[in-house]
């Protein structure tokens, strides 16, 4: 994803990290996972960062997009259920809140709308603030531009009085660079 600021000028690129192969969504046999690294960018309205759609299940993502001092994430993603799967909407959305809690940020998930194929797309776009709450949402089948006012004062209070990133024990997290724990 190329990066851009509001007038347009180029601010860097992000490259999708996580490749998903499941039903509707065979990407590992067409993509090459990106090998950019997590970023923030500096726009005009706030620090940012990008991850793209499969990124948004993974936590140390969000962690090491914020740790570059992102203080809004963005998530676009074209994400919906297959017939016979309807419960994954709940888990997106707590998911995607649970990032903003953890990493004292915004999340910004944009999610398409319509069908392709079997899948059903199911929109509901949302914003979600530092505590979780969603402060902006869009329908779930329309198109729609969604606007949302974000305090990054507020926020730069709030990581003071949760300091999440200071408080971490990283001479416990060895194991995180593992693939299975034992």
């Amino acid at each position: 994803a190329w990066v851009v600021d509001a007038d347009g000028s180029f601010l860097g690129m992000y490259r999708k990290m996580h490749i998903p192969q499941d039903p509707g969504f065979e990407e590992k046999f067409y993509f090459t996972p990106g090998d950019l690294g997590y970023k923030a960018f500096d726009t005009k309205f706030g620090r940012i960062g990008v991850l793209i759609c499969w990124d948004q299940w993974y936590p140390e993502a969000a962690r090491l997009t914020a740790m570059q001092g992102a203080e809004i994430i963005f998530y676009p993603t074209a994400i919906g259920w297959l017939p016979e799967e309807k419960r994954q909407l709940g888990a997106w959305v707590t998911v995607q809140r649970g990032h903003a809690v953890a990493n004292g940020c915004y999340v910004c998930a944009v999610n398409r709308v319509g069908t392709e194929g079997e899948s059903e797309f199911w929109g509901q776009s949302f914003v979600a603030d530092y505590y979780g709450q969603i402060v902006a949402k869009a329908p779930v089948s329309d198109e729609a531009i969604l606007y949302a006012d974000l305090d990054l004062d507020a926020l730069e209070d709030h990581r003071r009085i949760w300091p999440f990133f200071r408080d971490r024990r990283i001479d416990s997290y060895g194991g995180i660079t593992e693939r299975w724990g034992r």
